[in-house]
């Protein structure tokens, strides 16, 4: 009698399953299981050629719960060949729901087909390259899921890893990961994919460009043989058609509007400024009072720290995020400038892919991107769900030549505006190419020159070559 109740007690205490709050993903707790809501009793109603329509209820649900009305194009053509169990190589613009065009068919064969979960694994395993993006997923698998009995587990850096130990000590559906921590967490055998199912990389052109191949084909290697496999990319370059390739079998290949890497409904254009008048143009942005939720992007962590503390001394509620800030700081930071307590997020491109937050009026360029489809990614957080949206770009001398190649990936021009009181008439000059002796354009050569950098070097004795 004494044992039968010591095992009542110990059952009461068990932990109650729950989805992981706000001050969760700070400390980096994660979620372990998902209870399932209950279910309506009418069904919701779609259009007669609504993929939607061959979900199963628990998911019509959960799409009509957060006022799905119809999918967007990628997911239209995606859940036919996902619901099949095919390869996939999909490329779309930011914004455009790629992740629920992967979740939804994914729940609904975890759904169709319970397995006993296996230990320290999970059945589906998500790659991401920051844990923005991550947190993102998960939150649209808790979404996605409302109505099903579903297990997830978010593994990423910057916190204690305690909690996703004990999250996937004994097996999940879901594990949406960042590499570093996973192949951590591999190494210390707290996980293994030997119950991997379905295999997703998702952003893998950022995956590549933030230096993961290494990371990514190590964990390939850990991977059952015997797996579907998702790559999602918003651009499709050869060095991700190559890895697609190698690591697809027979794969279908959706691709919705590749040739246009802007989006239509953003309001694009270039300021020129010298450099040290960036700020107080920034500045003057402000005065215009549609501009109520701004992400602010520079190229380097101690740039975005000190232009968020500048605006917060000149009146302009403003945060910092960038990859040295803790996860807790973060998730904050994210929280705060979603819920409108923050008006002015200051972000390095670590953020770039990784915010999701609805209503963003206007996306600011205070430093180029070097990389021309760095700028599409930073331009795609605003003009979302069918809104219009800005994007300004300050353009310095130094940084014409990164303007160029922009606009030689836009295949156009950026609209140029000329008359705000910081313009700068050297910046808004065109690069002028010189030819060299053999009749090759000199491109260093005739940006020096436009720098006035073109002056001679005095010979003294550290140039002169040794005889």
């Amino acid at each position: 009698m004494r044992n039968e109740t010591r095992r009542r007690r110990s059952f009461d205490r068990r932990p109650k399953h729950r989805a992981a709050s706000a001050s969760d993903r700070q400390n980096g707790n994660t979620a372990v299981f998902t209870a399932p809501k209950q279910l309506p009793e009418t069904m919701p109603t779609w259009q007669p050629d609504c993929p939607f329509g061959g979900l199963i209820p628990e998911l019509q649900h959960a799409l009509a719960a957060i006022n799905y009305q119809a999918p967007t194009p990628i997911q239209r053509e995606c859940l036919p060949h996902l619901l099949q169990r095919k390869d996939l190589l999909g490329s779309a613009q930011t914004g455009t729901g790629k992740t629920a065009a992967f979740i939804l068919p994914l729940l609904q064969h975890i759904a169709n087909h319970p397995k006993p979960y296996t230990q320290k694994s999970a059945r589906v395993l998500i790659l991401a390259p920051t844990r923005e993006l991550a947190l993102q997923i998960q939150q649209n698998i808790q979404s996605l899921g409302s109505f099903l009995k579903v297990r997830e587990a978010l593994v990423y850096g910057g916190v204690s890893q305690h909690p996703q130990e004990k999250a996937m000590r004994n097996g999940v559906d879901f594990l949406v990961a960042t590499p570093g921590r996973l192949i951590d967490l591999i190494q210390q055998r707290m996980i293994s994919l030997e119950a991997v199912e379905t295999f997703v990389l998702d952003e893998a052109d950022r995956m590549l460009d933030m230096g993961f191949i290494h990371d990514i084909r190590r964990i390939l290697q850990q991977l059952p043989a015997d797996k579907q496999s998702l790559f999602f990319s918003a651009t499709l370059p050869k060095d991700i058609r190559a890895l697609a390739a190698e690591l697809l079998r027979n794969p279908a290949q959706v691709a919705i509007a590749p040739e246009e890497p802007t989006v239509d409904r953003i309001a694009q254009k270039v300021m020129f400024v010298n450099d040290k008048k960036k700020h107080s143009l920034l500045l003057s942005l402000f005065d215009d009072h549609s501009t109520k939720k701004v992400i602010v992007f520079t190229q380097m962590k101690h740039v975005a720290n000190k232009l968020a503390e500048k605006l917060n001394k000149s009146g302009i509620i403003s945060s910092a995020i960038h990859g040295n800030k803790s996860q807790a700081a973060r998730v904050k930071a994210l929280d705060h400038f979603r819920n409108g307590k923050v008006r002015v997020l200051v972000a390095t491109d670590v953020a770039a892919r990784g915010i999701d937050v609805d209503g963003i009026t206007h996306v600011v360029n205070y430093q180029l991107p070097k990389e021309p489809e760095t700028y599409v990614h930073r331009i795609g957080r605003t003009a979302r769900a069918g809104e219009s949206g800005h994007a300004v770009s300050f353009c310095s001398a130094e940084e014409r030549g990164q303007l160029m190649g922009i606009e030689r990936f836009l295949k156009k021009p950026i609209p140029a505006d000329h008359e705000h009181a910081y313009h700068c008439a050297l910046a808004a000059e065109p690069i002028r190419h010189s030819k060299s002796v053999d009749g090759n354009r000199n491109h260093k050569a005739a940006k020096s020159s436009q720098l006035g950098r073109n002056r001679p070097r005095p010979r003294n004795s550290w140039t002169r070559k040794r005889r």
